[in-house]
């Protein structure tokens, strides 16, 4: 726990009252010094070293000649970027091995589980690499679970101890490559699981942010300084969804025959006026920005699925365009890679977005930024997640160099990934509504 620099000076009843009565910050050390009662001791250096999470040094102010401590605890904003840097790594070393594991031929064939290393290049080897990222954040979200308090052991675990997780990281990467071949078929299979738990809570996380935005520019506070703001917003969100719309149709399905892109597109062009019309709807009153947003999003969706279809369709032109130029498939490569790893991230520090019951809780000055374990149970779905993409959601096909989530499999995922989005959204602005009719018929019924 973080103290100000700027705390009161050391006096017996201001600490006394800081904690709770038994004295500030006594430790048993200090409270045998006192007799016992620790009332006005303060613990020295070398304890309040001892206690989770907080390192403290004394400085002594010339101008009041009165002693204060300055704490410097563990930095769990910053341990997320590094968690991020460990999963880019991962996903990097995943290719490397799916696109140029041959190279590494001599060296795998080693291994007793690779038999020949036939089966740690490729698809299992993507597996293999994907099983021990998962381990990794296992085991981290097991050991961080349930953590409330910035001076609870586990948020130093979380924050600091950089070598010893680097190491256990390194450790439990390599360990796939001795495992059998069975087992990781197995995994492939529960990766396919793990990896739609992700993207439903991936969904539910953008769907809540966009509807809090909404509130958020709607309140009385904000709606007389930023109408005209988020008026243009609204236009501007509705009008490039519709415009998407219009350019895949001229994109992807520019003849008749093209009747699964055309299904896909028709039903994105529902959904979006779908939301909008329950939005404005009298009873709901959600406004233009909400759904306008959600519009974009569902658009984007769907031309991610159409993009997944293998290169080969005649009607996906612009995805074999791509493939024709190596520099524009290899920025697109890099742009899916990081697209992943930040919506990981920006998942994983979202750890109120499973909470649909709405509660009022003040945050004190000790709590955690963000749910741990909430943070590496996503990362450890995130490794699942990355795994389809490298294989295009099925490890028996081949995939191209520098490709990633293509096939049919893939296109399927995505396009129920949008229609998923576009039914979470509208349950969400329906549902205030449902509980609170339901809630008045059942007091009706009782009175």
């Amino acid at each position: 726990m973080a103290l100000d620099p700027s705390a009161v000076p050391v006096s017996a009843p201001a600490t006394t009252e800081r904690d709770g009565g038994r004295g500030a910050g006594s430790t048993p050390a200090a409270m045998e010094r006192d007799g016992g009662s620790g009332a006005g001791v303060v613990p020295t250096a070398a304890e309040r070293d001892a206690s989770c999470g907080d390192r403290c040094i004394e400085v002594m102010e010339e101008d009041t000649c009165c002693v204060r401590y300055v704490c410097m605890g563990p930095n769990p904003m910053m341990a997320r970027y590094v968690y991020a840097l460990i999963f880019l790594i991962t996903n990097l070393l995943a290719w490397t091995v799916r696109d140029y594991g041959h190279s590494a031929l001599g060296e795998l064939q080693r291994l007793k589980g690779c038999q020949g290393a036939r089966y740690c290049l490729g698809a299992e080897g993507v597996l293999r690499i994907s099983l021990g990222c998962f381990l990794f954040f296992f085991v981290m979200f097991l050991s961080t679970a349930r953590t409330r308090k910035t001076h609870d052991c586990r948020n130093s675990w979380h924050s600091e101890w950089w070598p010893v997780k680097i190491a256990l990281w390194m450790a439990l990467t390599a360990v796939p490559f001795f495992a059998p071949s069975p087992l990781i078929q197995l995994y492939g299979k529960v990766a396919h699981f793990g990896a739609g738990a992700f993207l439903v809570i991936q969904l539910i996380s953008v769907t809540r942010f966009i509807t809090w935005l909404n509130d958020c520019c709607r309140s009385e506070k904000n709606l007389k300084r930023c109408h005209m703001q988020v008026q243009v917003v609204s236009i501007v969100a509705y009008v490039g969804a519709l415009l998407g719309i219009v350019l895949m149709y001229v994109w992807y399905a520019p003849t008749r025959s093209c009747k699964l892109n055309i299904l896909f597109i028709t039903v994105t062009l529902v959904l979006v006026q779908l939301m909008t019309f329950i939005s404005v709807n009298s009873k709901v009153k959600a406004g233009y920005l909400a759904p306008g947003l959600m519009g974009i999003y569902v658009v984007f969706l769907c031309w991610s699925a159409i993009r997944s279809e293998p290169h080969t369709e005649i009607c996906n032109r612009k995805a074999s365009v791509a493939t024709s130029s190596d520099w524009l498939n290899i920025a697109s490569f890099v742009i899916a890679v990081i697209v992943v790893v930040a919506a990981t991230f920006s998942t994983g520090i979202d750890s109120k977005c499973l909470q649909f019951k709405r509660t009022e809780t003040e945050s004190e000055d000790d709590d955690i930024p963000y749910g741990f374990g909430f943070f590496h149970f996503v990362f450890a779905m995130g490794a699942m997640y990355f795994a389809m993409l490298f294989l295009g959601w099925n490890a028996h096909q081949k995939m191209e160099k520098w490709t990633i989530d293509v096939g049919w499999a893939s296109a399927w995922v995505r396009i129920g990934n949008e229609w998923l989005a576009a039914i979470a959204y509208i349950w969400m602005i329906i549902a205030p509504i449902v509980w609170k009719s339901r809630q008045v018929g059942s007091s009706s019924t009782c009175a």
